[in-house]
């Protein structure tokens, strides 16, 4: 007696499973997220994101000439400024820090890399939420995206050549697109945040970017305990006019991204956020896990779920193990 089939044959070598995988992880998939401080004379260690820094501008793009030559598919700017306010006006200003950098880094790529900005207001207001507040402290959806609107368009004349609101307020999509579109940019596109989820893994972003948020955003990120809702988001930007579509995060939600993938008809989008980041590094530092295997690992089960592009703290590392394989 003896099994009829044998996968295992399947398997015998690296270059058996190499030439059978399924699922397929590139440089050119990937996103590397990068961040910018205002003023800064030296790049500032982010603490519970070991090897992810705050630039300088000049750090930020030696780093980004570095990573495109490593072969990463494109990168995600946030800016950190030094001032903020209730209406963070920072970020529509043509010189504030994130504007600044985007036309840093436009002029020294040029086309060479595909150039994305976060088009949210959490980075330069004074209370940390991701729009202008209401007198009695509620975001006020509406007069946000007016707001959205000037800063997609600074952004995008500052040399972005993707816009990432990620605020999730309603109609955010429409709105930029108009405005985009009234101010002759029609060539810019747009990478919906379409299923953002109120995660408890933001934490290290909000070392990242210095966020001055008290409480949470539960009244505007979605509830984690929620999947057909996330498809309405998307359906509801791609009728908008998206150009890709993301869920984030990425790990806990691959369900979502699976059932994302199915229904859209742009490129679909994962972000591997900063709470994925750390618990990896410390894990791997305590010697608990293998982490390039770990990480490898990861990025191939987000893309096996349906992500087309990937948003990854590790994208420049990550490229320099796929290109080794």
């Amino acid at each position: 007696m003896f099994p009829a089939h044998r996968p295992r044959r399947l398997r015998t070598t690296q270059a058996m499973r190499r030439l059978v995988s399924e699922t397929t992880v590139r440089p050119r998939q990937l996103v590397l997220p990068m961040f910018v401080r205002e003023g800064a004379d030296a790049p500032v260690e982010i603490k519970s994101m070991p090897g992810v820094v705050q630039h300088t501008r000049e750090s930020l793009r030696k780093a980004a000439v570095e990573a495109v030559q490593a072969g990463v598919g494109g990168l995600m700017l946030f800016g950190v400024p030094a001032e903020r306010d209730a209406v963070g006006s920072g970020a529509t200003d043509p010189d504030g820090i994130l504007n600044a950098a985007l036309r840093d880094l436009r002029h020294e790529l040029g086309d060479s890399t595909v150039l994305m900005s976060d088009c949210c207001l959490d980075e330069f207001t004074d209370h940390g939420h991701c729009g202008v507040l209401t007198p009695d402290g509620a975001v006020d959806n509406d007069a946000t995206l007016e707001v959205y609107g000037e800063m997609a368009v600074a952004q995008a004349r500052a040399g972005a050549h993707v816009v990432g609101p990620s605020g999730m307020m309603d109609g955010q999509i429409g709105f930029i697109r108009t405005a985009l579109d009234e101010a002759g940019l029609t060539d810019t596109g747009i990478l919906a945040y379409s299923a953002k989820y109120a995660s408890a893994l933001y934490g290290p972003f909000r070392e990242a970017v210095d966020s001055q948020l008290k409480g949470d955003r539960k009244t505007y990120q979605q509830d984690p305990a929620n999947a057909r809702e996330a498809l309405r988001e998307v359906a509801l930007d791609l009728a908008e006019g998206a150009d890709m579509v993301m869920v984030k995060p990425a790990l806990p939600y691959l369900d979502v991204l699976k059932a994302v993938s199915e229904i859209s008809d742009v490129p679909v989008a994962a972000y591997q956020i900063s709470g994925e980041y750390a618990m990896v590094e410390a894990a791997s530092r305590n010697g608990w896990i293998e982490r390039e295997r770990t990480v490898l690992e990861m990025l191939t089960s987000i893309r096996r779920a349906g992500a087309d592009v990937v948003l990854t703290y590790w994208a420049v590392e990550a490229a320099a193990w796929l290109d080794r394989e």
